[in-house]
């Protein structure tokens, strides 16, 4: 060990000025005051009602969940038909040395089909529950009124603008 006069002082004030410091740092800490709050959760109850006015926020106006689904069908529709719509046209494009009688018969035809085929079998459907006819058999036990009534009531609903026809029959 080095008995040099100069390190011993040295060491000594030091330790003093760490211990300085050290307490420096408790005093600051002990009398600092508590930081200020980043945030604030306000814990009142929101009422059910209140007084301010409805304010229309920023989107999709304000409407039914039922026109909200329309609104969401329409706009996927919308996105289909462009899509159908796109490729059509680029089909056509391609196609532009097609004689446009040929064409309608190729586009028209499979559209055809597919009608006359729908309208065929409604009509056998139709023409087999017409040739059935419907038996009732009533069984009873005790006595029976002489009158008895039986009602039926058909209704058909048809075309785009939806013509409704309703017959009953006793």
């Amino acid at each position: 060990m080095d008995r040099t006069p100069g390190r011993e002082t040295a060491a000594a004030r030091a330790a003093d000025l760490i211990a300085d410091v050290e307490a420096a740092l408790a005093e600051a800490a002990a009398s600092a005051p508590e930081p200020p709050p980043t945030a604030y959760r306000d814990t009142t109850p929101v009422p059910a009602i209140g007084t301010a006015l409805p304010v229309v926020q920023p989107g999709r106006a304000p409407m039914s969940q039922r026109a909200t689904d329309a609104s969401a069908l329409m706009l996927a529709a919308g996105g289909g038909t462009l899509m159908a719509g796109t490729g059509a046209g680029v089909a056509l494009w391609a196609l532009g040395g097609v004689d446009p009688l040929v064409l309608a018969l190729a586009v028209g035809a499979p559209v055809a089909v597919v009608a006359a085929l729908s309208r065929l079998v409604r009509r056998a459907g139709q023409a087999a529950s017409q040739a059935t006819p419907v038996t009732h058999h009533h069984h009873y036990n005790g006595p029976v009124d002489a009158r008895q009534e039986h009602h039926t009531t058909a209704s058909t609903t048809r075309g785009f603008f939806a013509r409704t026809t309703t017959r009953t029959g006793r």
